[in-house]
């Protein structure tokens, strides 16, 4: 086996949901480079090979047929996930028009996907920027993610509020996946080992830690300690199992269907 050392340059997202799957790549000392941007940044570095390997939205490993999935680790939920929501000034299928939070893409491809597949919605997309209040949104529907959903301030202008992964849950009974840890082209077998043995034991490392994440970070998020416990250990999913590889396919031929990803690519898994 190649066991030669290589300097990656590893990206993450800096939202809450990821500090169980980089707290290991925090703590173990390590040449690899660890840096924090937004998601479509980190999608493009990874695309234009600044990145190695990055933890992108799950739509966007959907649109590059040279990406592997070198983890098992990923951010997902098997039921509601609390940080992902639609908030509606009226009923579902009266909604027309719709505000989607910048901050993610998989969540925006996955709002489109839910209300085309049960209602036969198509809305008109307007842009929400991550710094903007969702309840200034021109439109009859915002999606909202982070902080923001999982604690909304609520007025009498909105009368639903609807918890996207519960939602998908109920529709198709299967988890959903909202982001993972993808390679570029051109990483050998041998190496793609080490990055996937690195990467899931930081989450393993994460997770045993999570009640001492939630006590460093839920302030800073508008959480109580209780409810960046719960965030952790009852909403979120952190591991890549089959029945999360048959959701994605599901959601990827979903995404196809809508023209939101390309049909000719299946994912890749490091392990397959």
């Amino acid at each position: 086996m190649n066991h030669e050392h290589v300097n990656w340059k590893i990206g993450a997202v800096s939202y809450l949901n990821t500090r169980p799957l980089v707290y290991g790549l925090e703590r173990e000392p390590s040449d690899w480079e660890l840096s924090f941007d937004l998601p479509s940044r980190l999608a493009r570095q990874l695309a234009n090979g600044a990145l190695d390997v990055a933890l992108i939205p799950s739509i966007e490993v959907f649109q590059n047929p040279e990406y592997t999935v070198v983890s098992n680790a990923c951010i997902a939920c098997r039921g509601p996930v609390w940080s992902v929501k639609l908030m509606s000034r009226c009923g579902i299928s009266q909604i027309r028009t719709l505000a989607l939070d910048e901050g993610s893409r998989t969540s925006a491809a996955l709002v489109r996907i839910l209300l085309q597949k049960q209602y036969g919605l198509r809305p008109e997309l307007r842009p929400l920027p991550i710094d903007e209040s969702w309840q200034d949104a021109d439109a009859d529907a915002v999606l909202i993610i982070g902080d923001r959903a999982m604690n909304p301030l609520h007025d009498n202008q909105f009368q639903l509020e609807i918890d996207l992964g519960q939602w998908w849950h109920e529709l198709t009974g299967a988890p959903f996946v909202f982001a993972m840890w993808a390679a570029r082209g051109g990483i050998d077998a041998d190496q793609l080992t080490i990055i996937d043995d690195r990467l899931s034991g930081s989450r393993d490392a994460g997770l045993a830690a999570s009640d001492e994440i939630a006590r460093t970070e839920s302030e800073s998020y508008g959480l109580t300690l209780q409810q960046g416990v719960d965030y952790f250990q009852k909403y979120l999913h952190f591991t890549l199992g089959v029945a999360e590889r048959k959701a994605l396919s599901r959601f990827r031929k979903l995404a196809v269907d809508m023209d939101l990803a390309p049909s000719n690519m299946e994912l890749q898994y490091h392990d397959c």
